[in-house]
C-alpha cells in the first residue's frame, strides 16, 4: 500500500474511532433520558425529574465533546480524501447536508430547553424536549448510517458524463435495503453503551455507602443508584438481545449476500465449506490460508446463514485476491471481538435482571461490582462492530465501484499526514483528560438538589 495512503487511512480511523465514542453514548442516554422523564410524569417522583436532568447534563458535555470531534472528520473529505468526494459528493453530501440541519439543529436547540428551562416550560413540555432530544440524535444517526449504507451497498445514483456519482433517487437512498438493520444494530449498541454505563454509575453509588441495603435515604446518591439500576438494567438487558437477534444476525445476513469476500474474511472461511462450521476461537494463518487452534461448531456457520444445515457458503479462496479484505486478521479479530463481547453483555444484564427482580441485586456486591467494571466493554465493542464494517468493506472506498487505492488526496504527502496525525493524539489527550474530569465532578456530587451535601450518602 502508498504509504501515503495508509496514513490518510489511519488518521480517519483515529479519528472516527474517537469521535464516536461520544454519538453511541448521547444516542444511548437520549432514549434513557426520556425514559427516566415518563416515569417521572407518570408517578410525580421528582427523584426522576433530577435524574433526568443529571443524564441530560452528562449528555450535554458528551454532545459537545461529539461536536467538537466530529467537525475534523468532515474536514478530511477535502483535506485527505479529494478524490472520493469529488467523486461521491452528488450523493453522499445529500444526507450529510440533511443531518446538518434537520437533526443537528433540532437535537441542539431542544437540549438546550431541556437543560435551562425545566422551571419555566412546566413538565409536560420539558418531557416534550426531552423526546426531541432524543428524536434529534437518532435521526441523526440515521443519516450518517445511510451514507455509510450507500458505500456498502450503493443506490439510488446514476454516473455522469465525467464519471462522478450523482443522485438518480432521494428515495432509493433513504430506504437503502443495507440500511434498515444497520441503523437499528447501531441504535441498539448505543443503548446498550448508555444502558451499561447508567448502570455502572447506578453500581457506583452503591457500593461507596456502607450503610445496611435497606437504611439508605432516598435523597441520597445510594438511593438515586437503585433508581439508575432499576431503569439501566432492563434497558440493557432488552438492548442486549435485540443487537445480538433480529438486528446483528440479519446485518450479517446482508454481509453474506452483498459482500460475500467480506463475510468470508469475517468468519475465517478460507476454503468454501459445504456445509460450512461456525468458528468460535481460531488464529488466521495467511500464509497456508487456514484458521489455527480453531474451535468449530459443525454446520452452524450454514444454517445461521442461510437456514439450512447443509447450505455451502463461499470462502475467501472463491474470489479473485485483488476483492479480499486488505487486512484479514484485523477483520477476523475485531469481528470476533464485537460477537464475544455481546454475548457477555446478554450474559451479564441477564443476570442483573434476574438478581433485579428478586430483589437482591443491591445487596450482592461481587455483581455489582462486574456491572461497574462492564462500563467501558460496549465502547469496545461498539469500535470493533464500525471496524468490522469498514474493514469488511476494503479495498471500496464504495463497494464495486471506488476503490480506495484512487481515493484520497494525491497531493497530500505522506508526511504532511503523519504530523496532522500526531497532532491530533495530543489534541485528543487533552479533550479526552479534560471530559473525564468534568465527567467525574459531575458523577461525584451526583443527581442531589442543590442544597444537598455529600455527607448525606
Amino acid at each position: 500500500m502508498d504509504q501515503a495512503l495508509f496514513y490518510h487511512r489511519f488518521l480517519f480511523a483515529f479519528t472516527a474511532s474517537y469521535h464516536y465514542l461520544f454519538p453511541q453514548l448521547t444516542m444511548g442516554l437520549g432514549l434513557l433520558v426520556v425514559i427516566l422523564q415518563a416515569m417521572g410524569l407518570r408517578t410525580g417522583d421528582e427523584r426522576y425529574d433530577r435524574a433526568a436532568l443529571f443524564w441530560g447534563r452528562i449528555f450535554g458535555l458528551t454532545f459537545v465533546m461529539g461536536v467538537v470531534t466530529g467537525i475534523p472528520m468532515e474536514f478530511q473529505f477535502g483535506t485527505n480524501w479529494a478524490r472520493f468526494s469529488e467523486d461521491t459528493g452528488g450523493v453522499i453530501g445529500q444526507t450529510l447536508a440533511m443531518e446538518g440541519v434537520f437533526a443537528f439543529f433540532l437535537e441542539s436547540s431542544f437540549l438546550a430547553l431541556f437543560l435551562f428551562g425545566r422551571e419555566k416550560l412546566g413538565r409536560k413540555a420539558h418531557f416534550g424536549t426531552a423526546v426531541a432530544v432524543w428524536l434529534g440524535s437518532w435521526i441523526s444517526g440515521y443519516f450518517i448510517v445511510a451514507t455509510n449504507a450507500f458505500m456498502q451497498h450503493p443506490v439510488g445514483y446514476e454516473t455522469d458524463a465525467q464519471g462522478h456519482l450523482a443522485l438518480s433517487s432521494l428515495g432509493a437512498l433513504l430506504t437503502n435495503p443495507w440500511l434498515g438493520w444497520q441503523y437499528f444494530h447501531t441504535m441498539a449498541g448505543a443503548v446498550v453503551t448508555g444502558s451499561f454505563a447508567v448502570a455502572a454509575i447506578g453500581a457506583y453509588y452503591v457500593l461507596v455507602d456502607t450503610s445496611p441495603p435497606g437504611d439508605a435515604p432516598r435523597e441520597s446518591r445510594t438511593g438515586y443508584g437503585r433508581l439508575f439500576l432499576r431503569v439501566a438494567v432492563p434497558a440493557g438487558l432488552i438492548a442486549s438481545l435485540i443487537m445480538a437477534f433480529p438486528t446483528g444476525d440479519r446485518q450479517a445476513s446482508h454481509v453474506a449476500e452483498y459482500q460475500p469476500p467480506s463475510f468470508a474474511a469475517m468468519e475465517g472461511l478460507f476454503h468454501t465449506g459445504e456445509p460450512a462450521g461456525l468458528v468460535m476461537i481460531g488464529q488466521p494463518d495467511m500464509d497456508n490460508l487456514r484458521l489455527d487452534n480453531p474451535l468449530e461448531v459443525p454446520h452452524a456457520l450454514s444454517f445461521l446463514t442461510y437456514h439450512r444445515w447443509d447450505a455451502p457458503v463461499e470462502g475467501l479462496t472463491s474470489f479473485p485476491r485483488d476483492d479480499w479484505p486488505d487486512n484479514v486478521p484485523l477483520l477476523y479479530y475485531a469481528y470476533h471481538i464485537m460477537v464475544g463481547l455481546g454475548t457477555i453483555f446478554i450474559v451479564v444484564m441477564a443476570l442483573a435482571g434476574f438478581l433485579l427482580w428478586r430483589k437482591k441485586l443491591i445487596e450482592n456486591r461481587p455483581v455489582l461490582w462486574l456491572v461497574l467494571l462492564m462500563a467501558p466493554f460496549p465502547f469496545i465493542a461498539n469500535t470493533m462492530g464500525w471496524m468490522t464494517a469498514e474493514l469488511g468493506r476494503q479495498p471500496w472506498t464504495v463497494w464495486g465501484i471506488l476503490r480506495t487505492s484512487v481515493s484520497d488526496s494525491s497531493r497530500v504527502t505522506a508526511g504532511n499526514t503523519l504530523f496532522t496525525v500526531i497532532g491530533f493524539m495530543g489534541l485528543y489527550l487533552v479533550l479526552g483528560i479534560l471530559f473525564l474530569f468534568l465527567a467525574h465532578r459531575e458523577i461525584t456530587h451526583g443527581p442531589l438538589p442543590a442544597h444537598s451535601s455529600h455527607q448525606e450518602v
